[in-house]
């Protein structure tokens, strides 16, 4: 891959236009208002569909960052393979992504890091066309200043493997970690509320083992965040559980979306 991984689906999941694509964000952004029992969260577990389905649950959690833009140096950026199939967790040799908004540097430090993890190593096929990534990135321009990336796509791994690579790169207040993942998909409206309930239930209770692909498309991730969550004493919020039926689709094939923030224990 060239040094800079060019965007994929601008103008296909989000406007490829940088002022449209700035007041899309905006205006999702805009309502939400931070508790006062608000702290900085260590991950976020957000949807990365088209904006006009997924945004204003995304939103629920990228509201969380604007405090701390400043502070946020690094984030972990992992989503879930949509066209590649493989083993393990996908580097990307580029040295930059770019958005309508802009390029974000990746992180090439720490991804020579993890590089030595086993089942860890560039794939940048895996990269070219996928979604899950890069829909994240406007959100995070928008709300933090000046930061790095690790974008890792994720293929068939462990828990225990992308546990691993967290722990590698998560020391510090420095370093957000972000999982990409939609919750269940193409069930008729009321199926898909009853399932995402159970998978959002299932998150807070840091429950590994009832989260599979069947809840949740990026559920490698979010094994992996969840195992790590338990052996470093982190509480899970629900922001916001929707599907496609409440924001811009019909109510008879769905797909769900949750956003969930993670933080230190009281």
């Amino acid at each position: 891959m060239e040094a800079i991984r060019p965007t994929a689906v601008a103008g296909l999941f989000y406007p490829a236009n940088s002022q449209a694509l700035v007041d899309m964000i905006e205006q999702n952004l805009q309502p939400f208002q931070l508790p006062a029992d608000f702290q900085l969260p260590k991950a976020l577990i957000v949807p990365h569909a088209g904006y006009i389905y997924s945004a204003p649950i995304a939103a629920s959690a990228y509201s969380r960052l604007k405090p701390y833009r400043d502070q946020i140096k690094r984030v972990i950026l992992i989503g879930p393979s949509h066209r590649v199939s493989f083993n393990g967790l996908a580097l990307c040799s580029a040295e930059f992504f770019a958005t309508p908004l802009g390029q974000i540097a990746v992180d090439m430090t720490a991804q020579a890091q993890i590089s030595s993890i086993e089942g860890v190593g560039l794939l940048d096929q895996a990269h070219s066309d996928e979604h899950s990534l890069e829909v994240q990135l406007p959100f995070l321009q928008y709300v933090l200043d000046d930061f790095k990336i690790v974008p890792i796509v994720a293929g068939n791994a462990s828990p225990q493997m992308v546990e691993e690579v967290i722990n590698a790169l998560s020391a510090g207040p420095e370093t957000l970690i972000v999982i990409s993942s939609d919750l269940s998909h193409y069930h008729d409206y009321h199926t898909a509320q009853q399932l995402d309930r159970d998978t959002s239930q299932a998150i807070v209770e840091l429950n590994i083992d009832a989260v599979d692909s069947q809840h949740a498309c990026g559920c490698v991730g979010i094994r992996g965040l969840l195992s790590f969550a338990q052996h470093h004493a982190l509480d899970a919020t629900i922001l916001d559980v929707r599907n496609s039926g409440d924001t811009a689709g019909d109510k008879d094939r769905v797909v769900g979306y949750g956003a969930y923030s993670f933080t230190e224990a009281a």
